[in-house]
Order: structure tokens, then C-alpha cells, then sequence
């Protein structure tokens, strides 16, 4: 009686492949879902808007008391490229959370690839997610007259920060939804970004604040992000302003990526 041998399956696919295809799959859902990414468009250039005009001559005040001129714009349009940034951890959590709910996250878990592309996977979509709410920002900011006194470097650093800070987010994002495994994930991401964000240097300098929001925004990270971001707009682009800002988004993505693989452990262990 002849015996039937089957050949060992020794291919894997690459974690890049796997990578790649959640990526895709996330612009695709994009195009498929538009009422879950259009709100990540319009918000931040409704914050523009509204922030400049109403808090604007605050702003302006300010730096007319150190002998400065700016347009409300330079201040505001950083902000709001890092906030619609940030909206993409949002899609990150709703999109994770379909997929357990469907199962076809089981179906993510057998791939023939490493357990880190469920992790990096996301966090690359965040992040290509990201560019069109920061190009969008920059470019209504552009139009409105912001200036540029740090030339394309100043672009740069506000890309940079957004995109920095997407990665981040995404990276807690996917670490609480790992977790919790439902929309709850999702409302605490959106409340720690808020938080995270506003008590910050995001609506006017620190040297025009006082009281206890000043001590919590002169220790909270996001300040030293907001003023890599806002240099090139308010001036030059010196190291000074930028070793701050590039150290804090790194600790933070650091932070956020820790958070998300040891997330993905408990998620397995249940």
C-alpha cells in the first residue's frame, strides 16, 4: 500500500506584504466609507477657521506684548494639521473594532506573516491616512495668507509633528481597542487626544498663561510638539525648538508602540 507524502508548507509571506495589504485595505475602506473620513477633513479646517476668528486677536495680542507681528494663522493652522492627524487613530479604532466584530480579524491573526504586521499595519494606515488632512490644512492655511518665514523647512517641521503624532495616537488607539475590544475604545481615544491636546500651548504661548494650566502645559509634550511645529511659521528654524519637539514625538511612538504589542498579547491570551 503506497503512502501519500504532503510537502511541508515553508512559505510565509513577508510581514511588508502583509503590511501593504492592510494598508490598502484601509484607503479602500476610505473610498467604500466616506461619512467615517470626511468629518476627519472638515474638522480641522472648521478649527481653523473658527479658532482663528475667535480666539485670533489673543493670539496676535501676545506676540504684540514681546514686539512680534504674526498672523493668527501661523499659530492655529499647526494645530489643526496635528488634530486632523490625530483623527486618524480614530479611524484605526473603528476599523479594528468592525473587523473583531466580524470576524475578519481572525482571519488577519492566520496569516502566514509575523504577529508585528497586525501592530505595524495600522499604524502605517494612520499615518498614510494622515497626509490628506495635513495637506489640506497647509494648503487652506496657505491661502489664507499664513507666513512662512522658515520656508519649506517650516512645512516640513508641521508634517512631520502631524505625522509624528498620527503614528502615536494610532499606537494607543490600537492598544485600548485590543483591550476593550469595542466603540468604548474609540471614545477614549478621542477623549485623551482632546485632552492630551488642549491643555497644551494650543490656543495661546506659554508665557501668556498663568495658574495651574500653565504649569500643566509648560510638563505636557505636546507643548514642545506644538513649538516644532509653529517655528517655521513664527520664524526661523533653529535646533533649540526642534530637539524638544522630535525628542517627545519619539517617546511617545515609542510609548504608543509598546502600548499596542503588549494590547495584541492580551487580546491572544483571552
Amino acid at each position: 500500500m503506497s503512502t501519500v507524502t504532503v510537502p511541508e508548507m515553508t512559505h510565509k509571506a513577508s510581514v511588508g506584504a502583509v503590511v501593504g495589504a492592510i494598508t490598502k485595505r484601509s484607503l479602500v475602506r476610505v473610498r467604500r466609507m466616506p461619512s467615517a473620513f470626511v468629518p476627519s477633513l472638515a474638522m480641522p479646517v472648521f478649527q481653523v477657521i473658527a479658532f482663528s476668528g475667535a480666539f485670533g486677536a489673543a493670539v496676535v495680542l501676545a506676540f504684540a506684548s514681546i514686539g512680534q507681528e504674526i498672523n493668527s494663522l501661523d499659530w492655529y493652522v499647526p494645530l489643526a494639521s496635528i488634530q486632523g492627524a490625530s483623527f486618524g487613530a480614530l479611524g484605526v479604532s473603528f476599523g479594528l473594532i468592525q473587523d473583531i466584530q466580524n470576524g475578519f480579524f481572525d482571519r488577519l491573526r492566520m496569516a502566514p506573516a509575523g504577529r508585528s504586521a497586525l501592530v505595524i499595519g495600522p499604524l502605517v494606515s494612520a499615518v498614510v491616512r494622515a497626509v490628506i488632512p495635513v495637506t489640506l490644512v497647509i494648503a487652506v492655511g496657505l491661502i489664507g495668507g499664513m507666513n512662512l518665514p522658515g520656508g519649506v523647512l517650516g512645512l516640513v517641521c508641521v508634517a512631520v509633528a502631524s505625522l509624528g503624532i498620527a503614528f502615536a495616537a494610532a499606537g494607543f488607539a490600537l492598544g485600548l481597542t485590543y483591550r476593550l475590544r469595542n466603540m468604548a475604545a474609540a471614545t477614549l481615544t478621542q477623549f485623551a487626544i482632546f485632552f492630551v491636546i488642549f491643555l497644551s500651548t494650543s490656543q495661546v504661548p506659554l508665557f501668556f498663561m498663568d495658574g495651574w494650566l500653565h504649569a500643566v502645559a509648560r510638563l505636557n509634550p505636546m507643548t514642545n510638539v506644538l513649538t516644532f511645529a509653529r517655528q517655521g511659521l513664527l520664524g526661523e528654524v533653529t535646533w533649540d525648538q526642534s530637539w524638544g519637539g522630535l525628542l517627545a514625538l519619539f517617546v511617545m511612538g515609542s510609548l504608543g508602540v509598546i502600548f499596542a504589542i503588549t494590547g495584541l498579547r492580551t487580546f491572544d491570551d483571552r
